[in-house]
């Protein structure tokens, strides 16, 4: 045999529990007519606290910009003074092709025919296929 149970409800809970809904969509629709009428919002500081952590937030985004476009600023001056260097070094090792050097321990010497600048320095290539650092101690005749 199936057994049913009955759940009673009463009208009075069936009535109360629609109170609270109905009386927050009064409150919200009054506050809509407000702003609508007025062209201002009616509660501006509420209005305003949910703006502050967006405003916050664009601040930081804004600061987080400035901080990489002055790194970028440095990163872009020192490049421009390594291309600097570069370029002059170059120039002047260029001058050397077509004489005559010697390595400064004396035991490589012959006629430039190109100059190469690297990252440990340049670098003379003689006629010969010989290699000849550009440091110190290297003579020019």
């Amino acid at each position: 045999m199936t057994s049913m149970s009955a759940n009673f409800v009463s009208s009075q809970a069936l009535a109360t529990s629609l109170v609270l809904p109905v009386m927050q969509a009064q409150s919200s629709l009054t506050t809509a007519m407000t702003e609508e009428s007025t062209g201002q919002y009616a509660d501006l500081g509420l209005q305003l606290g949910e703006q502050s952590g967006y405003e916050l937030s664009l601040k930081e985004e804004v600061g987080q910009l400035q901080t990489l476009t002055s790194n970028n600023s440095i990163v872009s001056t020192s490049l421009s003074t390594a291309q600097s260097a570069l370029s002059t070094s170059l120039s002047q090792a260029e001058q050397l092709v077509g004489q005559t050097i010697t390595s400064s321990d004396g035991a490589t010497s012959g006629q430039v025919a190109s100059v190469s600048v690297t990252s440990t320095g340049a670098v003379a290539t003689l006629t010969n296929g010989a290699t000849v650092s550009l440091g110190s101690g290297a003579s020019v005749q």
